[in-house]
């Protein structure tokens, strides 16, 4: 091991992912955490004999966990068990039409087929676009850090010949007519915190990578990945300090970190911060003048919507459900635009409906289903609404509209719990409350967002759903590579 120490603060995946590949590479690594369990947006509930994941829930790029276990010289088998899902989304309207979104070429085009016959050749001209979208946007930048201008300068090229400034929902509308299909093409931003219409049409290469790489969910919940980086970290000889909320980190004079927790006041060669991006320089190096100048600027930047979760149990099995389920409202365009722009609630909503017992039934005792639904809320900064008294009001209007699917839902909870904007920014000190951290726009992707490396503060990397690449858990994940691909070079360290 090398004598160099390395402090990472927020054990959410890219903080463990970070924290993995840094003692995987010898350099002793100690993991900070303010909760009293790792995982940060992706931790876990557990009430009643019913396991409950906090946030992330879908799974794709699996090979980038692959290769994050890989680099300590273990299979990603080794810890965790990947359960595929199908279809990957079901896609409810008001109305009640659905559409089962699969990976599977022939079921895919059969429900195209039956939705909108005329778009079939357009969708295979989308899925062309799509690869083109994934050879650059993913091959060629998700792991690759944007340092200095002219990392950026050159992919120009590649993103002028895409039209990257153009929206995924433009972009999908180039190529199929209908509007459903052009809905069931283009949500896919919302599950990065991206609005359809103004996040780039660079990711519609989202829809390559779910169709070659499949969706999946692990069995025992993420949380089962959350421990299994934990575990997995702490065997490598890594030091993980839970429930140790870091307060300060003040720069010395030769360079190094000091880091100061409630308990404890350490130096440290490093810093890679997993923290709210924002919170990372307003709060963590706020004795910085640098530091607090880059909070101002990130004050003025787009960030994503935030979310309005109910989880729940319910004492009873219902049949047909598929594991993920997006709900669509009756409005589209108008309600994102509310969502992301708006300064009041909705007065409708569209859902993600998560049913877990539907993959693995071991997370609710034996005869019920474990579920939890979210509905995208503005943030913080945009809407002030009192969650407080809103919170139980907005939860039964959400769980009454599910009734239309899951019959006589409400008679049949037995454990509920809300997470609002408002613990976003309590628990998870999320700017505004953000879900997502900063949006991810074309005018805030690669050089343009928060760098993994910072450049007026030695020592100090990002990582996480704030720097490059973005939000995801492919995205978190390969932000740990970037990161540490950097601060090992940085370092000299082989």
């Amino acid at each position: 091991m090398s004598e160099r120490r390395i402090a990472v603060v927020g054990a959410g995946l890219g903080g463990l992912a970070a924290a993995l590949r840094l003692q995987a590479a010898g350099l002793r690594t100690t993991l900070f955490e303010a909760r009293d369990q790792p995982g940060g947006r992706a931790s876990v509930h557990r009430e009643a004999g019913f396991t409950f994941d906090a946030g992330p829930t879908v799974i794709t790029a699996p090979s980038c966990l692959e290769e994050l276990f890989m680099a300590s010289g273990k299979p990603l088998s080794a810890f965790v068990d990947l359960i595929p899902n199908h279809p990957f989304y079901r896609i409810l309207w008001s109305d009640g039409q659905a559409f089962d979104y699969d990976g599977d070429p022939e079921r895919l085009l059969a429900e195209i087929e039956r939705l909108s016959p005329s778009d079939l050749e357009g969708y295979e001209r989308f899925y062309r676009h799509s690869e083109r979208a994934f050879d650059a946007g993913y091959r060629g930048l998700v792991a690759r850090p944007f340092l200095r201008l002219r990392d950026m300068l050159r992919v120009v090229p590649d993103l002028a010949r895409l039209r990257a400034d153009r929206s995924v929902h433009r972009t999908v509308s180039r190529f199929v007519r209908d509007e459903r299909l052009r809905q069931v093409l283009s949500f896919h931003s919302l599950l990065i915190g991206g609005h359809p219409f103004e996040t780039s049409s660079l990711y519609t290469l989202i829809h390559f990578l779910e169709r070659n790489e499949g969706v999946f969910f692990v069995r025992g919940g993420t949380g089962a990945l959350v421990e299994a980086m934990a575990r997995h970290f702490v065997d490598l000889g890594g030091e993980l300090r839970l429930s140790a909320p870091v307060r300060r980190i003040r720069i010395e004079a030769g360079g190094g970190h000091r880091l100061q927790t409630d308990a404890e006041d350490r130096r440290f060669d490093a810093v890679v911060s997993n923290a709210d991006v924002h919170h990372t320089y307003a709060s963590l190096y706020a004795d910085e003048p640098m530091a607090r100048r880059r909070a101002r600027r990130l004050e003025k930047m787009q960030w994503s919507m935030s979310l309005f979760l109910v989880y729940f149990g319910v004492d009873r099995r219902y049949e047909g459900l598929a594991h993920h389920t997006v709900v669509l409202g009756p409005r589209y365009r108008e309600l994102l635009d509310e969502v992301f722009h708006g300064h009041s609630l909705p007065e409708d909503f569209s859902l993600y409906l998560h049913a877990p017992t539907v993959s693995d039934p071991s997370l609710a005792p034996e005869g019920c289903e474990c579920f939890y639904v979210l509905s995208p809320v503005p943030h913080l900064g945009h809407a002030a609404i009192d969650w407080e008294s809103e919170a139980p009001r907005y939860a039964d209007r959400i769980l009454a509209s599910l009734e239309r699917f899951l019959p006589d839902l409400r008679r049949h909870v037995v454990v509920q719990r809300t997470f609002t904007p408002l613990d976003f920014q309590r628990e998870l000190a999320a700017h505004h409350g953000s879900a997502f951290s900063l949006a991810p726009t074309l005018a805030q992707s690669a050089w343009f967002r928060p760098h993994n490396r910072d450049g007026r503060l030695p020592g100090l990397y990002l990582v996480g759903a704030g720097t490059h690449p973005g939000a995801g858990v492919p995205g978190v994940v390969n932000s740990a590579k970037a990161t540490v691909t950097t601060l090992l070079e940085d370092l000299g360290h082989g």
